[in-house]
């Protein structure tokens, strides 16, 4: 199985499960900068707990066993942001899913900001994080990583789609999520 061929089984699988979703990580960087290339899908879901067992099922179609209660126990987790892997058995290849859950205002704002595009004839359009929202998560998980490849996709972002960035919106969560040092120094070196 080829990645967009996963990609394509993932995005079937919540629609059949009749899911909202947003891509995330490398994927969305796609469509705002340079491309990088990547092995895994990040991606945002709104999954109400009654379709949790009709996910599950869709992933099973294809190969990936995420079991229900896995699930259900990751809707109901509280203390931290952490995906639910699910992993393609032949392939290895993996997607991580990020469950949009109530008090978790930047997420839920992000999602509400999302947009459509087209990735390409075979996959048609996707729903992506807006770049804004994009860069705030990456200015995050570099905050926690420390991974360079978050800066890199951020200096892309900008040096390609800068002039349609809303500077003001990424400053108010900055600032919201003390990252306001680190978002200056990379516009200063961009």
């Amino acid at each position: 199985m080829q990645f967009e061929s996963f990609l394509i089984a993932i995005l079937h699988a919540l629609g059949q499960a009749d899911i909202d979703y947003m891509l995330g990580g490398a994927l969305a960087v796609w469509a705002y900068g340079e491309p990088r290339t990547t092995q895994d899908i990040d991606i945002v879901v709104a999954l109400p707990v009654e379709k949790a067992n009709a996910l599950s099922k869709e992933l099973e179609k294809i190969d990936i066993d995420l079991p229900s209660d896995i699930i259900l126990d990751g809707l109901l987790e509280t203390r931290a942001d952490i995906p639910l892997n699910a992993i393609h058995g032949i392939s290895g290849f993996k997607a991580e899913f990020f469950l949009l859950k109530e008090g978790d205002e930047l997420r839920n704002s992000a999602f509400k900001r999302r947009r459509q595009v087209n990735f390409s004839s075979e996959i048609g359009a996707v729903y992506i994080h807006a770049p804004e929202d994009l860069i705030i998560y990456k200015l995050l998980y570099y905050s926690l990583s420390q991974q360079t490849k978050h800066i890199r996709d951020i200096s892309s972002i900008l040096k390609v789609s800068g002039k349609m960035i809303d500077y003001a919106y990424i400053t108010l969560w900055t600032d919201a999520k003390g990252l306001s040092t680190l978002w200056q120094e990379i516009q200063e070196n961009t």
